[in-house]
């Protein structure tokens, strides 16, 4: 569909969607209560149990059907999600959780401290990169009773209690999971959680619907009667979605950069580049390092000589975004920018690839590398040209290779590619959000989001585990700051932008964006008014 087409569909009066579920806001001005939240989601996610899968369109439907223990405010302090309180120990090694009653999954059962436990110990340390790499450090988890949730750690880890978001930790029903093949059980159709909304529908290609999940346990929640995440491929025709007001809500890249100005111009409509907080989103150019020639620091190096990140910062993000320096963002704890900088210098990136003995041959080109394009929206499509005109320049031919969501997933973690991009959250933490691209245990083929390029440095692993087990904040950014420098070095992925992204919303939604992880919230409090 083109802009011309779907804009008369959108003027059309009495306009439906594909299987009849009504365009626009169903609500009375004014009201507080009730109401049809219309939203776009690109692209369609593979899954909606985020346990399984940890995709953005994933995690922006599964933060309305599940929840983690915790919520995280804009400044990253903790904040209740299913548990009302927690207390540490004083050895920093034992903390518990209480639970809040009348916790029901979307199939009436009780969601109890056992659903918790199962979910941490067994469920994710299979499923789920991020958190395998906290709940690996538990040395037992016990439920005294069934709103009691107790972790005792083998040591100390700094960041245990930043852990515990919807998008790290999805609490998962045992009832459903226990035994099963996780990622092929039946209810994984349905994605069962304890979030304010339940999965009503969805047809694919077409809409995902959620409904109010009427024994939601937060008193008054949700307001909204239902959302319906639209899926619009054509980029041109989600700008006209929400321009004309037949879609309240758009996130990351939802809208393209090119069109962020025209719309934060419009009347009706909020923009903010809040609620990104805990998730500091990394962008970089991934390398399979088992590959030559990018087993080759030498050529990671040249690579990173050939972009540049000025021009790919105001020319395709339109300036939302700060170019990055190495694996920690400048928006995370223990940043540390006195590393080795890779300036722009194609004349620096060409004698890298003379020293390796990759001479330009026939028509300049010194070898051939495939690019596998991210397929989640037009942006992705353009920085793969961006790479791919840049580096043809000193003499690297970029092949491009398209896929779907689920086909670059399954690349990417099978270690089935040469180039990517890639896109990965910080987390509020080095040892959440960063590690796990680097370190040598966290290489686990078929899982998405770990060390997916193979980079191994056994110096780099113990300086990334002693950070994360150090109580002292200045001894941690004392070991932080090795381990930047010693990756950079090494620059394993080619680190391009710190990215910031608009979340636009109709004037008229309240509470859209209250934490640190934004529009993946429950929202349950977002109402109109």
């Amino acid at each position: 569909m083109n802009r011309r087409e779907f804009s008369r569909l959108l003027t059309a009066a009495g306009v439906a969607g594909a299987t009849d579920i009504a365009w626009g806001v169903t609500r009375a001005v004014g009201q507080t209560r009730g109401g049809t939240l219309n939203a776009i989601i690109q692209p369609e996610p593979p899954v909606l149990v985020t346990a399984i899968n940890q995709q953005q369109p994933t995690l922006t439907l599964g933060g309305k059907i599940y929840e983690g223990l915790l919520r995280y405010g804009t400044d990253l302090k903790p904040m209740p999600g299913l548990a009302q309180s927690w207390t540490i120990s004083p050895d920093a090694r034992t903390y518990t959780f209480k639970l809040f009653p009348n916790i029901t999954f979307h199939d009436g059962k009780p969601c109890t401290a056992e659903d918790v436990i199962f979910t941490c110990t067994k469920m994710l340390m299979e499923t789920h990169p991020r958190a395998r790499g906290t709940f690996q450090r538990v040395e037992k988890a016990e439920a005294p009773d069934p709103l009691t949730v107790v972790f005792t750690l083998k040591e100390p880890f700094a960041p245990f209690l930043s852990s515990f978001d919807c998008t790290t930790t999805p609490i998962q029903p045992k009832h459903i999971y226990d035994g099963s093949d996780y990622r092929n059980n039946p209810a994984n159709a349905r994605a069962i959680g304890t979030g304010p909304f339940k999965l009503k529908e969805w047809v694919r290609g077409s809409h995902v619907h959620l409904v109010r999940h009427e024994g939601y346990y937060r008193q008054g929640e949700p307001y909204l009667d239902e959302i319906i995440y639209r899926v619009i491929p054509d980029a041109a025709s989600r700008s006209v979605a929400l321009e004309k007001g037949t879609v309240q809500l758009t996130q990351w890249t939802d809208v393209e950069f090119f069109d962020v100005p025209r719309l934060k111009a419009l009347p009706h409509l909020e923009m903010t580049t809040q609620g990104y907080e805990l998730f500091a989103p990394h962008l970089w150019i991934e390398l399979n390092n088992r590959i030559a020639p990018m087993n080759d620091k030498r050529f990671r190096q040249a690579v990173a000589h050939a972009l540049d990140k000025t021009t790919m910062r105001n020319r395709l993000f339109f300036g939302l975004g700060k170019e990055a320096t190495g694996p920690i963002s400048s928006k995370t704890r223990f940043y540390d920018g006195d590393v080795k900088k890779y300036e722009y210098s194609l004349e620096k990136a060409r004698a890298l690839l003379d020293d390796m003995g990759l001479r330009a041959g026939a028509g300049g080109r010194r070898v051939t590398i495939k690019f596998l394009v991210v397929p989640f929206g037009e942006i992705w499509q353009r920085i793969a040209e961006f790479v791919r005109q840049s580096l043809g320049r000193v003499g690297i031919e970029v092949v491009l290779e398209g896929t779907d969501v689920a086909g670059w997933g399954q690349k990417v973690s099978n270690w089935e590619y040469e180039m990517t991009s890639n896109l990965l959250y910080q987390l509020g933490d080095p040892a959440l959000g960063v590690s796990r691209t680097y370190v040598t245990s966290n290489i686990r083929k078929g899982v998405l989001f770990s060390n997916t390029q193979g980079y191994s440095n056994p110096e780099a692993d113990k300086l990334w585990e002693a950070a994360a087990v150090a109580t002292d904040d200045a001894r941690r950014q004392e070991l932080y700051s090795q381990v930047q420098k010693m990756v950079v070095e090494d620059v394993p992925v080619v680190w391009l932008i710190e990215q910031d992204y608009p979340t636009f919303y109709d004037k008229k939604l309240k509470n859209v964006i209250t934490s640190g992880i934004g529009v993946h919230e429950t929202f349950g409090a977002v109402q109109f008014g």
